[in-house]
Order: structure tokens, then sequence, then C-alpha cells
């Protein structure tokens, strides 16, 4: 798994222009204003050959009764409970405040390796005096100064945070665990699965919603490859969720799908599938996962030669957003079709990293564009010119053509519907970027 990496501090330190330097995008928004970035924000990063998960939060504000502040906290201390290494930014312009000690003391208590910076500086080669009064902040590691919309000190202070990342394998040819987050509404079954596939209890199973508060990862290697399952806490809808322990648990799982490979979406059979199933769901597409929609307790079901076939076309309906995932039936108590589950984990993992070159992408692009003309408004016709392939996980297609505002969605659809039917792509979602002939595919 990816190291992840917290930045955190006040607001208005500087944050978020830290995360899109680092980050090469501009991805959290920027404005000297504090409390832009209230919820955390995810990206991959990279510093020498070595990937990590950045998080950008929103400022901490450690004695507070406002509500959207408070919210803001609870996300900080979360990204601080799941980070591996944390940024901790301060401003030079403020001084060291009363907060950056509040804030200090929570991250001493929390154990975590902390790297403290210091933001704004101009001049890196001579930092004013005031910069060593952050010295006092009381961490092992001494503060870097740090100009973040410059880049001034931004490669220190990646050295710093790499060398707490665990060793690279020697081994190269070590298999790589596929990632399998199993996430759904509490006491859909998930640990009752995962307690079937390793063949013990190692997971509190009850009937009672709520059992599993963390991400549990458990490691798995058989005939079909080496998998990590990550066990997620149930994820209500957010107005019921009182309890702030459970807080952490929802947002953990959300987290658990942000660093997977694959999704496994449990359906309780006996309800249906619901509107915070659909939800659910919704957060494995919006990450770009392969996802498998799995409807457990399919023992308890009494079925018919249609039941199976009614039920996969109410999932296709109301998951109409993502009409590419995988359906299964299965039982975790009895292990009905668990392993089967194995082989499909992999088929769609294959298929959410399979490449297509960019020649014999733009011989289905001629066919489609043959088939079907493209759009044309007030006299004018879209022309698309070429299309390539740029990423892969989710599978993301770059189209230039002479005006974008002439692409319109229906025949988006359409292009996306011949890539499938060309080349698959079963159980993962698809990208598709709209370019301007001379525009960065990137």
């Amino acid at each position: 798994m990816k190291p992840i990496v917290a930045i955190v501090g006040r607001p208005n330190v500087g944050k978020s222009t830290l995360f899109n330097k680092i980050t090469g995008k501009r991805i959290s928004i920027v404005e000297d204003v504090p409390g832009v970035t209230r919820d955390r924000i995810y990206y991959e990063a990279n510093w020498n050959g070595r990937d990590m998960l950045l998080v950008d939060t929103g400022g901490i504000e450690p004695k507070t009764n406002d509500v959207i502040l408070k919210h803001m906290r609870l996300q900080a201390e979360i990204a601080i409970a799941t980070a591996d290494v944390i940024i901790f930014m301060c401003d030079i312009r403020a001084g060291l405040t009363a907060d950056d000690r509040d804030i200090a003391i929570m991250l001493l208590k929390s154990g975590k390796p902390v790297i403290p910076c210091v933001n704004k500086i101009d001049s890196i080669g001579m930092p004013p005096l005031d910069f060593y009064e952050f010295y006092g902040l009381g961490f092992e590691e001494d503060p870097i100064p740090l100009s973040s919309l410059h880049g001034t000190g931004s490669g220190d202070l990646l050295d710093r945070v790499v060398s707490y990342f665990p060793p690279e394998s020697d081994n190269e040819n070590e298999e790589k665990p596929v990632a399998v987050a199993v996430i759904g509404k509490p006491n859909a079954g998930k640990s009752s699965l995962i307690n079937r596939i390793i063949g013990e209890n190692r997971l509190i199973v009850s009937d009672i919603a709520g059992t599993t508060r963390d991400a549990t990862d458990t490691r798995v290697e058989n005939s079909f490859g080496v998998f990590n399952f990550i066990d997620t806490a149930g994820i209500r809808r957010q107005s019921k969720i009182e309890d702030k322990i459970e807080k952490y648990s929802v947002m953990r799982a959300k987290l658990a799908v942000e660093r997977s490979d694959v999704c496994i979406v449990m359906i309780d059979s006996s309800q249906g599938i619901t509107e915070q199933d659909e939800h659910i769901a919704g957060l494995a597409h919006e990450a770009g996962k392969a996802v498998i929609v799995c409807v457990n307790k399919w023992d308890l079901i009494e079925k018919d030669s249609k039941t199976a076939a009614e039920f996969t076309a109410k999932i296709k309906s109301a998951l109409a957003y993502m009409d590419y995932a995988s359906v299964m039936f299965i039982s975790a108590v009895t292990g009905q079709r668990v392993e089967k589950l194995f082989e499909e984990i992999i088929k769609v993992y294959n298929e959410s990293r399979k490449r297509i070159t960019t020649g014999v992408l733009n011989d289905m692009l001629t066919d489609a564009v043959t088939r079907v003309q493209p759009p044309s408004d007030k006299g004018r016709r879209l022309k698309i010119y070429y299309m390539t392939q740029n990423a892969v996980q989710p599978p993301s297609f770059v189209i230039f053509c002479n005006d974008s505002r002439l692409f319109h969605f229906s025949y988006q659809r359409y292009i996306e519907n011949c890539i499938r039917d060309v080349f698959g792509f079963k159980g993962t979602p698809i990208r598709i970027i709209i370019r301007e002939k001379g525009e960065s595919p990137d």
C-alpha cells in the first residue's frame, strides 16, 4: 500500500498551496480565506521514485464551537489517525501561535512521525530570527523553512518524508497484492465474507450494526494470487451518524475505497437494493475503482428460475450510472460461489489495468464515427482527430477534436459504448477526456 502523508495545520498557513505544488496539479482550491478546504482531499504523488497518497486537510481550529470548523477539525483528526507521516505547517508571518502549540500537542500524542515546517519564508538560506522559536514545539525533527508558493525547501521536506517510508522490497518479482475493499451498509455480511475466505473467525461477526469500527486488512494467498482484503465499517446515511467513533469508522471506510484496486459492494438480498446501497456503490464509481456487486445471503431467499435475473435487473436499474459492474449472488455463511468471487476479482482487476494501443483505438474510432456521424451545432460540425489512452485504473482515454463544446455527453456515451463493445473493460469505469487540438493530453 502507498504510504499516506497528511498535511495539517491552522487555517490559511499554505497547506493547499503545498499540496498543489507537490502533486503538480491545481487540485485543492487556494484562497486567502480560512476554511476554504473543508474535507480531506487525496491525490497520488511521487518523490524520487517513491509513491505516496498525499492528503490535504482543512485548517484545524483547536477551540471552536462553529459547526463547519468542528467538522474540519474532525476531518483533520481522521487524517492524522490514518497517516503514516504527518507534515505540520506553520506560518512565519503569523509567528508561533497558541493554536500551533495546541495542534503540536495533538500530534505528539498521536505517536506518528511528524515533520514540522514553517511556511512563507522567502529567503531559505537565511531564515528570520522568528523561525527559531518553532524549535520550541517539542518535535524530534528540526523545523524546515519553506515557501510552498515557490516550492523552495519542498525537496528537503519530501526527502525527510520519504525517509520514514518502509524500505522497498529487494525482490522485484514479488507479487503485488490486489487490494480489495469490502464495503456496504451495516450488517450486510462484510466480515462474514472475509472470515469465510480466510477460514477462521478473525473478524468479529454480529447482528448488531456497527460491530466493525475500523478498516481491517487481511492478506490472503491462494491459487488465484495474493490479495489484501480490507473489511470496513458499515456506511450509514450521514443523518444517522451521531457517535463520534462511528464517524471515524465511516471516514476510514471511504479511505479504504481510495486505496483499493477493486471494491466489493455487499448488498443484503433480504432488503433488496436501497438508496444507501446506491450511494455506497457511487463512492467506488467516483473513485474510479473496479466494482463487483455481491448480493449476499442468497441462501435465505426463496427462488425460482427468474429470481436472479429479476434481482439483477433491479440492480442495473438502480445503478444505471455503472452498468459495467459485475453482479454475483453469494452466501458468505455457506460459502456459495465465494471461490468464483476470486475469479471475478482477478478478471475486473485485469480489465481496469488493460491498455489499448493508439493504432487499434483509432481503427475503432474511425468505424464508430463512420456508423454515427458526430453532432453539429449552427452549421459547425464536430471533427474528431484521434484518440489515445493515457492512464489505467481506471482506463482513461483522451479524444482530440476541433471544438470540445460540440462534443455532447450523448456522443461521449456512444464512444464509451463502442470502446466497451470492442475491448470489454467489464467491471471497471472508463474516463473520457475531451481536448481540443494542440492541448496537452494530461
